[in-house]
C-alpha cells in the first residue's frame, strides 16, 4: 500500500463523519475540511420537500465541494496530513438518488468538468451504519437544519451509499461497521480504528467489523 497522507471520511448523514475526522485530525496535526453544509440555504427546505428543492440544494453543494477541494492546491505544503468529512465523489450519491429528467443530464454534464482535476485521495474511510443507529445519532445531536429528515430518506440514502461502495474501486477503501462502537467517546474504539487505518499490510479493499467487548464486570 502506498503511504496514507490524504484521507476522506463518508457515511450516510448521522454516521459519524465530522466526528471521527476532527478526532483524526488532532492526532495527526493534519489539515482539515469540513463539509459545510450550514451554507447551503436549500438544505432544511430540502429536508421538507425533496422534490422542489432537490436540483438547487445539490448544485449549491456542488460547487461549494469543488471550491473546497480547489483551495487543497493552495494549502501549507508543509502539512504532512488532509483528512476531509467527504469526498467529492459522494455528490453523484445524492445526484442519482435525488434528481431525474434534465436536471439529472445538467448535472452529469457538469460533474466530470469539476472533477479532472482535483487531487487523488489515499484512502476512503466508509462509515457503513444501521438506520436505527443512524436516526439515533440525527435524534441525539438535534441539529434544526435536519428535524424534517425521515427514516424513509435515510434508509433510502444508506441503500444509496452501500450499493454505491459495493461498486467502488478508485481508491483504496476501508469499510468499517459502526453500528455497535463508539470512536467519540470510546477512546479504545477510536484507537483500533486508527489502527486500522495505517495498517501497513492493508489491501486495497477492505471491510473492518469490530470484535464487541463484553463488559467485564459480566465476567466476574
Amino acid at each position: 500500500m502506498s503511504e496514507v497522507k490524504y484521507i476522506a471520511i463518508e457515511g450516510v448523514i448521522g454516521a459519524g463523519k465530522t466526528s471521527l475526522a476532527k478526532k483524526l485530525a488532532a492526532k495527526l496535526g493534519a489539515n482539515l475540511i469540513l463539509e459545510e453544509y450550514e451554507k447551503n440555504p436549500f438544505l432544511e427546505k430540502f429536508y421538507d420537500n425533496r422534490k422542489r428543492y432537490a436540483f438547487q440544494t445539490q448544485m449549491f453543494f456542488l460547487f461549494n465541494r469543488y471550491k473546497q477541494q480547489q483551495l487543497l492546491d493552495q494549502e501549507d505544503l508543509f502539512s504532512s496530513y488532509v483528512v476531509a468529512d467527504y469526498f467529492f465523489e459522494k455528490d453523484k450519491i445524492f445526484a442519482y438518488l435525488n434528481l431525474d429528467g434534465e436536471e439529472l443530464r445538467l448535472y452529469e454534464n457538469i460533474f466530470p468538468l469539476l472533477q479532472k482535476n482535483l487531487r487523488k485521495i489515499d484512502l476512503v474511510v466508509y462509515l457503513q451504519s444501521s438506520v436505527d443507529r443512524l436516526m439515533y445519532n440525527i435524534k441525539k445531536r438535534s441539529r434544526k437544519i435536519e428535524r424534517n429528515i425521515t427514516r424513509k430518506y435515510i434508509s433510502e440514502l444508506s441503500k444509496a451509499y452501500n450499493d454505491y461502495f459495493f461498486k467502488y474501486n478508485q481508491t483504496p477503501l476501508l469499510i468499517v461497521n459502526t453500528t455497535d462502537i463508539d470512536f467519540v467517546n470510546k477512546e479504545s474504539d477510536f484507537e483500533e480504528l486508527y489502527k486500522q487505518i495505517f495498517r501497513e499490510d492493508r489491501g486495497f479493499i477492505e471491510y473492518f467489523n469490530p470484535v464487541i467487548k463484553i463488559e467485564a464486570e459480566q465476567s466476574k
